[in-house]
């Protein structure tokens, strides 16, 4: 089995085309279809179904494409880390972060690391945790921030508590409060219509549990966005939002509401898989996020809200 095989069965897997996957490569198609054929001769199965010119994966197929994606994905990385040796003069970070991160905190923390390391290349996926777990642990990512705890069938990675931050409703500033005190329960989200997230984001797993656990199910006037789209809704007094206290710093048209202690809390971690050492880049780039969060909380420039994990 050659790695130009897997690239080859790799890029057809993923267009679902001969032709295309051979322009990719830049490879002649004969060419291209000759070493898939080799590589099922040697796998001793079928990998892909020719059917009426619809292309699709066999269930051997379906099989190899993960692991297929993750030997690529860590033979690049392995040539990068070489690469490295000479000094952080080059390199690569792939950081995933979920967007009330990315919209903060990592951009201070990617802006420090580029000065101290201009010749590193940033990559930044931006995406639910759930989501940024997958592509983790498929080797498309080298660390990711999500949130913990990680669900049972992710025991391939290792992850650190970083950071812990407190869940407020979130209203339009410009309209009535959503509740008569400083604190808002729980149970007083009954009386209102919620913005929720889309499915797969832990925001709405998080709401949906405290509201059952408060014995009823919210109602909702708008669903399915992403931390973007929900914000604004939420402007647009379109509903309330629980969201993460930190979201809302820098946006004057939402207010937020602290939850009647002890509330919703909410653990940050950064993750990484067990079976990859990290590179040299990737090893400076969770040094200079973890100085980044302690020099933060010592000169009090975290977001209120947020507290660092010793």
């Amino acid at each position: 089995m050659q790695l130009q095989q897997l690239a080859y069965f790799v890029t057809v897997a993923e267009t679902r085309h001969f032709t295309h996957a051979a322009e990719l490569m830049r490879v002649a198609q004969p060419s291209l279809s000759k070493q898939i054929r080799a590589l099922e001769r040697e796998l001793g199965s079928p990998l892909f179904s020719r059917a009426r010119g619809n292309i699709t994966l066999t269930p051997a197929g379906e099989a190899l494409l993960p692991l297929a994606q993750r030997i690529l994905a860590d033979v690049d990385t392995a040539r990068l880390e070489v690469q490295e040796l000479a000094g952080l003069r080059s390199g690569r970070v792939r950081l995933g972060a979920t967007p009330s991160l990315c919209g903060g905190l990592v951009a201070d923390v990617l802006a420090r690391f580029h000065a101290t390391y201009p010749g590193v290349a940033l990559h930044v996926e931006e995406g639910g945790s759930r989501d940024l777990v997958r592509h983790l642990t498929h080797g498309e990512l080298d660390m990711a921030l999500v949130i913990l705890p990680l669900h049972q069938g992710e025991t391939a990675l290792d992850a650190t508590p970083i950071l812990r931050e407190n869940l407020v409703v979130a209203s339009a500033s410009d309209g009535p409060a959503p509740a008569r005190g400083r604190h808002m329960r729980i149970s007083g989200l009954r009386e209102h219509s919620l913005v929720m997230f889309r499915s797969g984001y832990d925001l709405r797993d998080v709401t949906l549990a405290a509201c059952r656990q408060a014995g009823f199910e919210p109602t909702f006037s708008v669903e399915g966005g992403e931390m973007d789209a929900v914000l604004r809704f939420v402007e647009a007094g379109l509903g309330l939002a629980v969201a993460p206290s930190m979201v809302l710093e820098g946006r004057p048209g939402l207010r937020g509401t602290p939850l009647t202690p002890p509330g919703l809390r909410r653990t940050i971690g950064l993750a990484n898989r067990r079976d990859v050492a990290p590179t040299h880049a990737a090893r400076a780039f969770r040094t200079s996020l973890l100085d980044f969060i302690a020099e933060a909380a010592d000169t009090g420039a975290l977001p209120p809200g947020v507290h660092p994990i010793d």
